[in-house]
């Protein structure tokens, strides 16, 4: 019993001398610092080049707007290039690392858990695979997305691909190898596959478009249709969410 409390005052004495130097202290501060140094590089690794792969020898950083912003738990990676006040959300991701280059215009959003990617758009040669492929004002994209585009969550847009100015992709909705017009809503759930969207007009909620003829049949955007502003509203909170938080 003596021994035990002669050895308990001896670690109490050596604990005190320990605090007393500020050996704790500063042992705490440089784990904060470790801490702080790991974080940062975090925030840097959720923006990166692709990888160098058999079909894409060039890594390629991402050209982002200062006044876009992207969010931490996001990623873009590869040939992207962000316009103004873009809003990036958690868990979202922009990954051109397959197909190549992706474009996201001015004013633009990308809610959560979207995901915005697209097949090989060269070939192990080196050549282009022209069917995967959007032609913009004479360039070539995996995926364009236009000016004041929403981007709802989870929704995907999967290249080849293309959206127009102006157009709402609502949560969960799918763009693949097709082109969608200005002034367009997909609703919910909905899907364009292989089509092409005409201008103004939307596709209802849990509809899935995969002919021409079902594309041009489709409903137009009208005075009296319920989400005709629907994406001035979700644009206008965005790019102040982006301006925000870059504050």
């Amino acid at each position: 019993m003596k021994f035990n409390r002669v050895f308990m005052v001896l670690l109490l004495s050596l604990a005190l001398t320990l605090a007393g130097s500020g050996c704790v202290s500063e042992s705490e501060g440089a784990q904060e610092n470790d801490n702080i140094e790991a974080d940062a590089e975090s925030e840097v690794l959720n923006i990166r080049a692709n990888p160098v792969t058999p079909w894409n020898p060039e890594p390629t950083e991402p050209v982002i707007d200062s006044t876009a912003y992207i969010h931490p738990q996001a990623s873009v990676i590869g040939s992207v290039t962000i316009g103004a006040r873009v809003m990036v959300s958690p868990m979202a991701s922009v990954r051109s690392d397959e197909g190549m280059p992706i474009f996201v215009g001015d004013d633009s959003n990308i809610q959560d858990g979207v995901v915005l990617h697209a097949l090989e758009t060269i070939d192990e040669e080196g050549e282009s695979v022209e069917k995967n492929l959007v032609e913009v004002d004479g360039k070539k994209y995996a995926v364009y997305v236009g000016e004041r585009v929403s981007l709802a969550h989870q929704s995907q847009v999967h290249g080849p691909a293309y959206v127009g100015n102006d157009t709402f992709i609502g949560m969960q909705a799918l763009v693949f190898k097709a082109k969608v017009g200005n002034n367009c809503v997909l609703e919910p759930t909905s899907a364009a596959i292989g089509v092409t969207i005409p201008d103004g007009r939307y596709v209802p909620a849990g509809t899935v478009i995969t002919s021409q003829v079902e594309a041009d049949k489709l409903p137009k955007v009208t005075d009296d249709y319920a989400y005709r502003h629907t994406n001035e509203g979700v644009v206008y909170v965005n790019t102040n969410l982006a301006e925000g938080y870059n504050a």
